[in-house]
């Protein structure tokens, strides 16, 4: 009999790479798609590299941008960016470029342009801009970077399975959170950690995540999200640094997930993407939304 590669925890995740030898995530996640799709592992790693160079020309066309129609988006990706080599700079050359992307990401979606939800649009710019920054530190190849996608999709197949992607359901957790959690396994892997601390960097990740509100300013996905994205993004690297020293989370993995169901279950709607408390009501939110409605935004 043919055994089953797919998985919706981390446990079966870690037990079918111990069953198969296997020292990397994406190539479960592979077996796994493949079983799913019946599509074949070239195919699937093609679609991959396929959404990295959509990352890229988002990236790109995001750094470009000057102000989205709100105007509560301006040039904040292109500020970052020249901050490279200033020796003011408390965060590593790395994370501020990969905060920069992650920017630009946001900047492209504030203003329609195209983007890869990864997994959401409010969270699109972590994982790009983490991917995309060590890519050019590092000199990874592009089937490298595929890779590390398609283990941060494995990663998302979990949470998506255990609990949910939707801010409306369990607030800004579910998107900030779940992308940080995710690409902090595919960096891990990236920079040749075991699954196992690969899986332990994305429950860092995701538990300092747990909590986070959706309050968004006029009900727009700009603000506070664009910037919640690069502190995504310093959330990732950290947690894969942590996991490299050896610091493991106390709770697994999965039951950091399953916490977030518990606390979304605790969370008032007002702070569920309702844009009815939290930032979206201090004096100076209500006061651009009334701006914007005035002028029909």
């Amino acid at each position: 009999m043919i055994e089953s590669y797919l998985f919706y925890s981390s446990e079966r995740l870690l037990t079918l790479l111990e069953r198969s030898g296997s020292k990397r995530i994406s190539d479960v996640v592979i077996l796994a798609e493949q079983e799913l799709t019946k599509h074949t592992p070239k195919e699937i790693l093609a679609n991959a590299h396929d959404r990295v160079l959509v990352m890229k020309k988002s990236r790109d066309f995001g750094m470009t941008v000057k102000k989205s129609k709100s105007g509560m988006i301006k040039d904040e990706a292109k500020r970052m960016q020249e901050m490279l080599g200033n020796k003011r700079m408390l965060l590593s050359p790395l994370m501020i470029k990969a905060g920069a992307y992650a920017l630009g990401v946001m900047g492209c979606n504030a203003v329609m342009g195209t983007i890869v939800a990864a997994p959401t649009a409010g969270s699109s710019g972590i994982i790009p801009g983490s991917l995309l920054a060590m890519q050019e530190d590092f000199g990874y190849s592009d089937e490298e970077v595929a890779r590390a996608l398609i283990t941060s999709a494995g990663i998302g197949m979990i949470i998506g399975h255990i609990s949910t992607f939707s801010a409306a359901k369990a607030g800004c957790q579910a998107e900030i959170g779940a992308s940080s959690a995710m690409v902090a396994a595919a960096i891990s892997e990236l920079r040749g950690m075991t699954p196992k601390q690969c899986v332990n960097a994305s429950a860092i990740a995701l538990k300092n995540m747990l909590g986070l509100a959706c309050d968004p300013i006029a009900g727009l996905v700009e603000v506070p999200c664009a910037k919640r994205n690069m502190i995504g993004v310093c959330h990732a690297m950290t947690a894969s640094d942590m996991s490299f020293a050896g610091i493991e989370s106390v709770v697994p993995f999965d039951e950091v997930v399953m916490a977030m169901n518990n606390i979304a279950k605790n969370m008032t709607p007002a702070i569920r993407e309702t844009s009815t408390g939290g930032l979206a009501i201090s004096k100076t939110g209500k006061m651009i939304e009334e701006s914007l409605v005035r002028i029909g935004v």
